[in-house]
């Protein structure tokens, strides 16, 4: 039975047809019946116990330059939906927090994928650290002398900000690096919030592995091999995707997160694997369907509306 579907995402008209993970779950969703709409989270409004939002209806085709229609935007109750995809991209921020809670409100009328109570409670850098066993060394601070002594315990590390996304801010440091206390310092200016310091891991250079769970269950991996001059892999930062298939250390990583993903009811979740170790959660927006596809990997959207339609039958 088609299902009446919302999208609540960045707009539409600026993403990369070719690589846009939502746009993969739009055109699987048009397959198989379902009616789309189509709002952006700066429209959210709540009056009272009642959520609404400007939407509109939406047509997508797998075509550049001509991928989507849009028809007149309506004031709509979001409880007449039967199914919200949770799509928009990072930042984690206030903005984010609060549309989190908003579509909190619409359970159990309405399925939120994914739900937007454990999107809250479980930031991409944070969630990961209840598996601090299968991680490189990982502190998260901004206290100096913390920072220090993990740098003189691990040599090489990496700092990042704990809430960024697409690789930015992403620095290596190095026992004597004369750049670190530039770095702490702005660090600490901009960010108000700990940040993450971690041990470097140089088979990097190799590739920082996508690894997509859907029901907490493998789905599809790519390999992520960032540029000949860059640590970060993260095809935004010019990193390559290639072909690469699970080992059994990463099935072992999938096999230990399946059933804490499940009791959140996180359905559609992006883990990221270097040289064995698990360094992140992605959980807001999760990407790589599109490049997994290209390699004639599993059919990624297909899995998540074949465990959307189950949970709505």
């Amino acid at each position: 039975m088609p299902l009446n579907v919302a999208v609540q995402m960045d707009p539409i008209a600026t993403i990369n047809v070719g690589g846009d993970s939502t746009f993969a779950l739009l055109l699987e969703a048009k397959k198989r019946g379902h009616r789309l709409s189509y709002y952006t989270p700066d429209r959210l409004s709540l009056l009272g116990h009642e959520l609404f939002a400007p939407v509109q209806s939406l047509d997508v085709r797998d075509k550049v330059g001509d991928h989507f229609s849009l028809g007149a935007a309506k004031r709509v109750n979001l409880k007449t939906f039967d199914v919200i995809l949770l799509r928009q991209d990072p930042p984690f921020d206030l903005a984010y927090i609060t549309s989190t809670h908003h579509l909190e409100r619409l359970a159990p009328e309405v399925l939120v994928v994914n739900d937007p109570a454990s999107v809250r409670n479980a930031p991409e850098k944070i969630m990961v650290m209840e598996f601090s066993d299968l991680m490189p060394p990982t502190l998260i601070s901004r206290d100096r002398d913390e920072i220090e002594a993990f740098r003189k315990a691990h040599g090489d590390v990496v700092m990042k900000p704990l809430y960024g996304h697409g690789g930015a801010s992403v620095f290596r440091i190095a026992p004597k690096d004369m750049n670190f206390g530039s770095l702490y310092d702005l660090f600490a200016t901009t960010l108000r919030e700990p940040w993450v310091i971690q041990r470097f891991l140089p088979e990097v250079k190799h590739g920082d592995k996508r690894i997509i769970l859907v029901d907490g269950e493998f789905a599809g991996a790519v390999n992520r091999v960032p540029a000949a001059d860059d640590l970060r892999a993260n095809m935004v930062r010019g990193g390559a995707a290639r072909d690469t298939e699970l080992t059994p250390r990463e099935a072992e990583i999938c096999k230990r997160l399946g059933p804490t993903l499940r009791e959140r009811r996180l359905l559609f979740v992006g883990i990221d694997v270097i040289d064995g170790y698990l360094t992140e959660i992605n959980v807001t927006s999760p990407t790589g369907i599109r490049a997994i596809a290209k390699f004639g990997g599993p059919d990624v959207a297909a899995l998540i509306w074949d465990r959307i339609e189950a949970a709505r039958s």
